[in-house]
């Protein structure tokens, strides 16, 4: 499944990062800092892998506990129903693989309702670093994919400010 995986996600330079980290958060958690704009994989011993992500806009980002839920490889995708009063004219279904497939190569679902931590379409790519999405936590597809073979169903994640 990585060797597939792998194929999926474009190379180059990679946007993750090893760093210090508080050894306040357990070795396999994910913690997500929106005021950073980023998103560590807990590894213990005071370090974590940091990667860019998009956080949701203004008035649709969350914050609290949640675990991993699922694990995806090439999702399709459906609009929620907020993200569709804002577009009606999206389709009903987006296959995955489409180059217009918002959940890009990987996703990982969270135990909160339409929330999941995923990869990106090549136009939204520019969109990682900001506050651009409906909620979800969008990566560029290299470190999502780096990131789904670190983590496994239950895998707790947290948001904070």
């Amino acid at each position: 499944m990585a060797a597939s995986l792998a194929a999926l996600a474009p190379a180059g330079a990679l946007a993750r990062e090893v760093v210090a980290f508080p050894l306040s958060y357990p070795p396999g958690m994910i913690v997500i800092k929106e005021s950073e704009r980023k998103l560590y994989y807990v590894m213990g011993n005071g370090e974590a892998i940091r990667y860019p992500v998009a956080i949701g806009k203004a008035g649709k980002a969350w914050r609290g506990e949640a675990y991993i839920a699922g694990k995806f490889v090439r999702p399709a995708w459906s609009a929620p129903a907020d993200v569709r009063r804002d577009h009606p004219n999206f389709p009903d279904v987006i296959p995955g693989g489409s180059p217009r497939n918002p959940m890009g190569a990987a996703a990982l679902t969270l135990s909160l309702s339409e929330v999941a931590i995923h990869g990106t379409s090549q136009s939204m790519r520019k969109s990682v670093g900001t506050a651009a999405s409906y909620g979800c936590i969008r990566m560029l597809n290299e470190d999502v994919v780096d990131l789904y073979g670190r983590v496994r169903i239950g895998t707790p994640v947290i948001a904070i400010p």
